[in-house]
């Protein structure tokens, strides 16, 4: 695959159908499509989790090839109730693609995640091989618990400075336990309590996402809505274990190892770092493994934001 960092993203595009799709639990999920009503379906799956879609996902794909559906996942983004923790774990995100590919009648698709959208990705197609085309994975996460105490830890290493601020946030007193100080303040229903523990959380995670400062998306990640969705539940995921076993994963890959794959990772991904890939990698050899060597953790850096466009390219000829 060849590295051009100046491969741009599709045009903007608009969806030719919209819906909100009742999954239960008092959740209604925001759904598009897009692109090529007769494409290859292709599914986009956002990261946090909790963190929601937006418009430029859609750009990853050629819209004159692709059938794009994206959907915000329970309590994220356009769904509704935003932030809410009912009902939301991680086999309740699988039946809800379930349910939405039945809906939308596509028989199989591709499967394209990154950060937690791979988690969920793999989590997916290790339940229902028989419904994915293949798969694009970027920025690897298995939701392990040494993934989870290096984003709460082990990011002081490189962005001392902006560890700092997330765990000053808290009480000394509290400083002992991130997750759990964190996590009670961000379900509390008040939202002088909650509010200010999302920002807070959301801007961290944000601050160690680029190998370069962009405050740009620093400042996106401090929006109302958008911390909120995913700082709570993130906490609520990270409190119980992401609700899956990422090792286990990794040791029944086979069931899709047949499936075309494609990894893009970031040299310097900070908050899913680059060994965690590699697992993946050693796991599923027939897979394409792309390591970008100048970027960290966005899909949005030149080098990934690429790679991403090259790789959907690239199945899009394989899938014909």
């Amino acid at each position: 695959m060849p590295l051009d960092h100046d491969t741009p993203l599709y045009p903007e595009i608009e969806p030719f159908d919209t819906g909100m799709l009742p999954v239960g639990g008092g959740h209604t999920l925001y759904w598009e499509q897009s692109g090529h009503r007769d494409g290859i379906p292709v599914v986009f799956l956002h990261g946090g989790p909790g963190s929601g879609a937006a418009p430029v996902h859609r750009r990853f794909f050629d819209p004159a090839v692709y059938r794009i559906v994206i959907l915000d996942q329970r309590g994220a983004g356009r769904s509704t109730p935003l932030g809410s923790l009912a009902d939301n774990t991680t086999a309740h995100l699988i039946a809800d693609l379930e349910m939405l590919r039945r809906r939308l009648e596509i028989d199989r698709w591709l499967v394209f995640g990154g950060s937690w959208g791979s988690t969920l990705a793999l989590a997916y197609g290790l339940a229902h091989p028989e419904a994915c085309l293949g798969f694009v994975l970027r920025g690897i996460f298995l939701g392990r618990p040494a993934e989870i105490d290096w984003f709460l830890y082990g990011i002081r290493t490189v962005f001392p400075e902006t560890w700092s601020a997330f765990a000053g946030y808290l009480p000394e007193a509290e400083r002992g336990d991130l997750l759990a100080a964190y996590h009670r303040r961000l379900v509390d229903p008040d939202p002088a309590v909650h509010m200010p523990a999302a920002r807070a959380w959301s801007v961290y995670e944000g601050s160690c996402s680029t190998l370069l400062p962009n405050p740009a998306l620093v400042g996106s990640f401090s929006e109302e809505r958008h911390a909120l969705g995913m700082a709570r539940i993130e906490a609520h995921y990270f409190v119980n274990g992401c609700f899956l076993d990422g090792t286990e994963m990794l040791r029944r890959i086979d069931r899709i190892r047949a499936l075309p794959a494609i990894i893009v990772q970031g040299r310097y991904d900070m908050v899913c770092p680059i060994i965690t890939a590699d697992a993946l990698a050693e796991a599923w050899p027939e897979a394409r493994y792309c390591i970008i060597p100048d970027a960290g953790h966005s899909a949005m850096e030149p080098g990934i934001r690429s790679a991403l466009v090259e790789a959907t390219r690239a199945m899009a000829q394989s899938l014909r």
